[in-house]
């Protein structure tokens, strides 16, 4: 029997461009009905995701992967992890050296030197919803301004997997990769390129996944997750049953018990919750 609903945003709640179906809507409400918990599991922060939270309903929230947990019933900050200055100061040694655009998600928004990739994309889906702060350098604002930082993005058009593996040197960052080329292209700001989400140690979806369900003493086999990206394979592992939906990268449909016949922009969520919980 599922006891929990755990899922991702953007391609899986919300479609492209930004709009939630009706019958995805309708779910949710089904879920309060009977009082199965639903939980928003995103990339994004708390600060950029807490306006969506509150029109979803959303009972908790896993954001920045799993940087910070809050029960958005009650307020209360379950779990919190940031990336620590010396771990900052040797990810900025390596972006400094090959020149890399950079943006980083503090309490309040983004800041970086100038819109381009993933914050440029941000920027334009979420207008009113984020904070951004344009400075001439992103570290020495961080040195200033005694910034939080829960994640630090790194991006370019060209490959970054030689980076990705220096900075997995630091054994106290979590950096995973991502790709917007080919079928993946960025439509937002009709751009190819590559990012690097960098954050603390253990900051994935499935390890917060974890966090939360030994909180609320739940057991893996009670929880159903949604997803479509590759930062949503972890989310399943932590699950009894992982849904991708049509949308889904292929790797994410390799590793699902499910993908349903509908896209995010149909109503995929919602197929995946009826397919999994009778409802009365």
């Amino acid at each position: 029997m599922i006891k929990l609903i755990a899922s991702d945003l953007d391609g899986t709640i919300i479609g492209n461009p930004k709009t939630i179906s009706k019958y995805n809507l309708k779910v949710i409400d089904d879920l309060h009905k009977n009082h199965i918990p639903f939980v928003i599991c995103t990339g994004k922060t708390y600060a950029i995701s807490k306006g969506i939270c509150k029109d979803l309903h959303a009972n908790f929230g896993i954001f920045g992967n799993g940087s910070q947990i809050i029960n958005l019933t009650t307020g209360e900050e379950i779990v919190r992890k940031t990336l620590s200055k010396r771990d900052l100061k040797y990810c900025f040694s390596v972006i400094k050296k090959h020149h890399l655009h950079t943006h980083i998600y503090t309490e309040n928004g983004i800041v970086s030197t100038n819109l381009e990739y993933m914050d440029l994309r941000n920027s334009i889906l979420f207008p009113n919803e984020i904070q951004f702060e344009i400075v001439d350098s992103v570290f020495s604002h961080i040195k200033k301004e005694k910034a939080t930082v829960f994640k630090l993005i790194i991006s370019s058009p060209s490959s970054l997997l030689e980076i990705k593996q220096k900075l997995e040197k630091n054994k106290n960052l979590t950096v995973s990769l991502f790709s917007k080329t080919g079928i993946y292209k960025d439509t937002i700001i009709n751009k190819e390129y590559e990012y690097l989400d960098i954050s603390p140690r253990n900051v994935t979806k499935g390890f917060a996944l974890q966090e939360l369900s030994s909180h609320l003493n739940l057991e893996k086999e009670d929880i159903l997750s949604i997803g479509d990206n590759l930062n949503d394979i972890t989310m399943f592992q932590a699950s009894g049953i992982g849904a991708a939906v049509n949308n889904a990268y292929d790797e994410v449909k390799k590793v699902a018990n499910y993908t349903t016949f509908t896209s995010a922009e149909d109503g995929g969520f919602a197929e995946a919750i009826y397919k999994f919980i009778p409802f009365g």
